[in-house]
């Protein structure tokens, strides 16, 4: 019947605003709170779905793997090692500023898709790795939908309230400053560096766990899922239009984005063959559009950082 169909379609598509929205909440915490122009997140997303694609499916001949491990530890080594990247890449790049900072962690992103896309005993290559086990694979497709929907659902609801105290606490206020004025931090014996890389690994630690997850909903990993576009700048336009520094912003701003990517695929779909093959970048006219409006109306974005201190309360 058609209403099912429009139902998993729903479905389908909340299972991946969820894990945008871990996309983008780490982001956030690199971007939003700290000040870190991270350009480079297909990287860790690819880190953590390979990651926890390797440590999750069976062993399979001309590739490392075959460790079989339940999928909640190939979602920690998905964090860990996402993390454990974004360590010497953050020791090193976040001595640049701004736009540096941007090259340096799209080169990063890059140099991953290249060793995804070449090295065949670790990630076959081309072919990508496939038989990732899922969560609920098991039950019919709808219920195993709607399952997994609840288990991602239920893990992004846990991080953005971990996030959320987080930032409450003198951590986020300390890193607020930081981004705000890093002298001034500096000359209240505040260790900028180390602060900044520990935004940049919880952020790429949260961008890891996102693509673990998409690893398993779709049960295989190939390098085409990690096309920049809709990787890394699809999430920055998420967040600045939902409006970075405040996370649930982040999140709406994940939802409202692809909304209408999905819905303009559907309606280019419709196009006779010839024209829908064009008609595709419309969906990027839209999003663009959108952004410019945003940016030219409401440049805060649609949920803005809350102003901290202004009801006679002190902040620090």
């Amino acid at each position: 019947m058609e209403w099912i169909g429009l139902l998993n379609y729903a479905v389908f598509m909340a299972i991946f605003i969820c894990i945008y929205g871990l996309l983008a909440l780490g982001l956030n915490i690199q971007w939003g709170f700290t000040g870190l122009f991270n350009a480079g997140i297909a990287g860790f997303f690819a880190v953590g779905a390979y990651a926890s694609a390797i440590l999750t499916t069976p062993e399979a001949a001309g590739r490392i793997g075959g460790f079989d491990l339940p999928v909640p530890v190939g979602w920690a080594g998905a964090m860990v090692l996402a993390a454990a990247i974004a360590w010497p890449i953050g020791k090193i790049c976040l001595r640049f500023r701004s736009d540096y900072l941007a090259i340096a962690t799209i080169g990063v992103a890059e140099i991953i898709r290249l060793v995804v896309k070449s090295e065949d005993w670790l990630t076959n290559s081309a072919r990508g790795v496939t038989n990732i086990p899922r969560p609920f694979g098991d039950l019919p497709y709808v219920q195993s939908q709607l399952a997994y929907l609840a288990l991602v659902g239920g893990i992004l609801l846990v991080v953005y309230l971990l996030v959320e105290r987080q930032i409450a606490a003198p951590w986020g206020r300390m890193m607020r400053a930081i981004r705000d004025n890093e002298l001034a931090a500096r000359a209240m014996g505040k260790d900028v560096p180390f602060r900044r890389l520990e935004a940049f690994i919880f952020g790429a630690a949260l961008m890891g766990l996102g693509g673990a997850l998409f690893a398993h909903l779709n049960r295989a990993i190939t390098p085409e899922a990690i096309d920049p576009m809709v990787a890394t700048f699809l999430v920055w336009i998420m967040l600045i239009l939902g409006g970075s520094g405040n996370n649930r912003g982040a999140i709406l701003g994940v939802a409202v984005v692809w909304v209408i990517w999905s819905f303009s695929e559907i309606l280019t779909d419709q196009f006779p063959p010839e024209i829908a093959i064009k008609a595709k970048y419309i969906r990027i006219f839209l999003i663009g559009l959108m952004l410019q409006l945003v940016l030219r109306f409401r440049p805060e974005g649609i949920l803005p950082e809350p102003q901290r201190g202004v009801s006679g309360k002190k902040d620090l």
